[in-house]
């Protein structure tokens, strides 16, 4: 088969994806690796109908992959995960709708584009969790403690773009995250991004049955077939608080592996957008932007 992999230069030296494209290569697929925020791309030439049997995404939020992957999606190619269920994961405002619509345990959560409009939130509310709507990998997550806390921080908040709020979950400062690879699920525990001085060593530990039975639900809700879901045990049982597509599968055993079969199932199956009139002409090799060989 032959796959094209979008890695953001954040995950230039990251185990996950390119460990699972060098053992396709190794199984003998062809796999080509585009970096989409260092690329010039000849994009109208090169994201073609029959140019690839899929692609796979692994980017930031807000980064440009995701617009290469709909680009793929939108004539006609196989997207890993399919590109509508990773639009309705990384925008955290849509996903939160998303999931309490279709009952999934899921704080209430408010949006404001400007960080000032977050201070009308009532007090009752507090402690909040804000972070940014298209946030990923931690990035600006803040705990606020009471409407004071909030002005102070709301420079540090300016020119994120669209926020959430959400109140904070009473936890033992843990997060438990559950994985889903080609419909099996693994659980682990880490610190908590709110609480670094936990000293929690990651590890996987059993997963309860409650908790598999939203981790199940939360990739029919949405569509995934590799994904990620954040877990708090909070004091009136498990809460989701985030879901990714394609995150880093730490603690899976045999991860590469496993990712790599699923990839390959995805691809033999489809998952395209289907778009009419959608051309069909072969694109030419993609060798000049690099196969995977070339590219790391």
């Amino acid at each position: 088969m032959r796959l094209c992999f979008l890695v953001e230069e954040h995950y230039r030296r990251d185990g996950m994806p390119l460990d699972v494209a060098r053992r396709l290569t190794a199984w003998g697929h062809r796999v080509d690796v585009l970096r989409p925020g260092d690329t010039l791309l000849a994009v109208s030439e090169a994201v073609r109908a029959g140019s690839h049997d899929a692609w796979v995404l692994k980017t930031v939020s807000g980064g440009p992959g995701l617009t290469l992957l709909e680009a793929a999606a939108a004539v006609g190619l196989t997207t890993v995960n399919d590109v509508r269920s990773i639009r309705g994961v990384r925008d955290k405002a849509l996903a939160a709708v998303i999931a309490r619509t279709r009952g999934l345990p899921v704080p209430v959560t408010y949006a404001a584009a400007r960080w000032e409009r977050l201070a009308e939130i009532p007090a009752a509310e507090y402690p909040l969790v804000v972070k940014p709507a298209d946030g990923s990998s931690g990035r600006a997550v803040h705990l606020v403690a009471h409407p004071e806390q909030m002005a102070a921080l709301g420079p540090a908040l300016a020119g994120e773009g669209l926020l959430i709020a959400q109140p904070y979950v009473p936890n033992s400062g843990t997060d438990l995250k559950v994985y889903s690879v080609d419909g099996e699920l693994f659980a682990t525990q880490r610190a908590s991004p709110l609480h670094p001085g936990q000293g929690v060593r990651e590890r996987r530990v059993p997963l309860p049955a409650e908790v598999a039975r939203i981790a199940a639900q939360v990739g029919e809700v949405f569509g995934l077939d590799l994904y990620g879901v954040d877990v708090l045990l909070g004091p009136d049982g498990p809460v989701v608080v985030d879901v990714n597509d394609f995150p880093s599968f730490r603690q899976v055993p045999d991860a590469v592996d496993r990712v790599a079969r699923a990839v390959l199932r995805l691809a033999r199956s489809g998952t395209a957008v289907s778009v009419p009139g959608s051309p069909g002409a072969l694109v030419p090799e993609l060798g000049a932007y690099g196969p995977l060989g070339a590219a790391l």
